[in-house]
């Protein structure tokens, strides 16, 4: 987004957890509205955990929590199993 219209009122509306920003008046109403934040997303596109991966290799602290992460998964993974036999 470039810089805000000086003077004129914003509308802010939350949906889905994205925060949105929009002009109440015309003519400015016209432009769609814009993300300004929100709830983070907790999970990741395929992207951007091949890049996590990735980034753990060159990062001890990155691989010590995704070591830690893998851990916990797998250990919910299989108490999750042992429950349905």
């Amino acid at each position: 987004m470039g810089s805000l219209i000086p003077g004129e009122v914003l509308v802010y509306e939350r949906v889905d957890g994205t925060v949105y920003a929009r002009y109440r008046d015309a003519p400015f109403n016209r432009i769609p509205r814009w993300e300004i934040g929100g709830t983070p997303r907790m999970d990741p596109t395929f992207e951007e955990w091949m890049y996590l991966n990735r980034l753990a290799k060159e990062n001890e602290t990155i691989r010590k929590q995704l070591d830690r992460l893998m851990t916990l998964y797998y250990t919910v993974k299989n108490d999750k199993f042992e429950e349905n036999k």
